[in-house]
């Protein structure tokens, strides 16, 4: 690999935005400083007015392969997440079969092996009746990014409700334990409540704000009992927002949160716009609850911004609102969409990437990723905030062909992808013939 020399680039990283020159040789960042000059057989590329970010890395998306390749494979999804500036991600266990063997879990990994472009991780997933399995995942602490329960049912057949399974991996894994949080029982009586349902905007009234907070204050207090390392995906509530402090770093916090894009943007009066198309679990909620994400996020109460990417087909999220399927594709745009707030001035560019790239580095102990460092992956980004980029059909890289975002116009591009100090993505065009690596965890 040939080494290649960012010119003249705005580095944002770790608070700052500085100019400087990049080098990257050997799938490292070799070398950061004001001024480097080009050697013979080098690549330069001037990025003068562009800004260049640490890659993006995705926490929770559902990549839906093996099994409902249908609606989504490991490989048309990743290549969606790195034209979008995503470079590394962490996918979820409810494929079909589900993640919940050892087996499972590594036939995952070598269909990413032979059809990524961007690095990968998956989650061990957990049942009733599996902890066996799950605990083996102890072995493998520095090569899989954690274990997944959901605590409220979603896409697939995984709710964990027996409490004693709970108990039994609260208290012996090593690895970080993710949560779905919603309670099911709540769910069940607000069904009850509502049983002519017939549009999205009943979505946020069935799985509401209690359904999550007593979900998520189940898991924190057996994290709490048995001082795991907990992390609680996807909160969409001002009332779970209680639960988590500010009060320390990451480094220092035994429980931490994730936010997503889609919870930050739409609420529930988006519904008679967008109606199933913005259908997910957790729902979309009245817009009090994304105002409290805003302040939580940006006082740090909130630590990472993900997507929970989760396609399906136009014709399934067609059906009528009871039938269609939970889940929006969202993993090429997420950082077109924070920069938008970036440039609106809600959220710094600075801190867009705190939350995007070093908070899940931190958070799940990844290996040489997620900052601009010298002798760390090359996995990088170059923006122009200043060149406006419409969501059309054409451009929509996911297997599924359809985004809540597409006529959209983001205020920024993402002009070019860096794997590993190769190439992905440039310019509109996936390099297919770059693989990206497994992620590797400091633990």
């Amino acid at each position: 690999m040939f080494p290649i020399l960012i010119k003249n680039a705005t580095v944002v990283n770790e608070g700052s935005s500085k100019v400087k020159d990049v080098l990257l040789r050997n799938g490292l960042i070799e070398r950061i400083e004001d001024s480097i000059t080009a050697q013979p057989g080098w690549q330069e590329i001037n990025a003068e007015g562009l800004h260049l970010l640490p890659g993006v890395i995705d926490d929770q998306v559902h990549f839906r392969e093996p099994g409902l390749t249908h609606k989504a494979t490991i490989g048309s999804e990743a290549s969606a997440a790195v034209a979008g500036g995503v470079t590394s991600f962490m996918e979820m266990p409810n494929t079909n079969p589900p993640a919940l063997t050892q087996e499972i879990l590594e036939q995952k990994y070598d269909i990413a092996a032979a059809t990524s472009v961007a690095n990968y991780s998956f989650f061990m997933g957990v049942a009733n009746n599996n902890a066996d399995e799950v605990l083996r995942t102890n072995d493998k602490k520095k090569d899989v990014c954690g274990v997944k329960i959901f605590m409220g049912s979603s896409t697939g057949d995984m709710l964990v409700d027996n409490y004693l399974t709970l108990s039994r991996i609260f208290s012996e894994s090593e690895l970080l334990i993710a949560t779905h949080c919603e309670d099911e029982n709540i769910i069940k009586a607000n069904k009850a409540k509502y049983p002519d349902a017939d549009n999205a905007s009943f979505h946020p009234l069935i799985r509401d704000v209690d359904a999550c907070f007593e979900s998520s204050f189940t898991a924190v207090q057996l994290a709490m009992k048995h001082n795991t390392r907990l992390h609680i995906l996807h909160i969409s509530t001002e009332r779970e927002l209680r639960l988590f402090t500010n009060m320390f770093p990451i480094p220092d916090k035994r429980i931490t949160s994730e936010v997503c894009v889609h919870h930050l943007h739409f609420t529930a009066n988006d519904y008679a716009q967008y109606g199933n198309l913005i259908k997910c679990n957790p729902a979309i909620k009245a817009p009090e609850n994304k105002e409290a994400l805003w302040k939580a996020l940006l006082d740090d109460r909130l630590d990472i911004i993900a997507t929970d990417h989760a396609p399906h087909t136009w014709e399934e999220k067609s059906q009528p609102y009871q039938q269609a399927p939970s889940g929006v594709p969202l993993v090429q745009h997420s950082l077109q969409l924070m920069l938008q707030y970036a440039q609106q001035g809600r959220i710094t560019i600075e801190k867009v990437v705190e939350k995007m790239c070093h908070a899940p580095a931190q958070c799940f102990q990844i290996a040489k990723r997620g900052y601009i460092r010298e002798g760390y992956y090359a996995d990088l980004v170059l923006v122009n905030t200043n060149t406006p980029y419409k969501v059309t059909k054409d451009n929509i890289l996911y297997k599924c062909g359809w985004s809540p975002f597409e006529g959209h116009s983001f205020p920024a591009t993402v002009v070019t992808t860096f794997i590993n100090g190769a190439i992905a993505y440039q310019n509109g065009q996936i390099n297919h013939d770059i693989r990206g690596m497994r992620l590797k965890f400091d633990r």
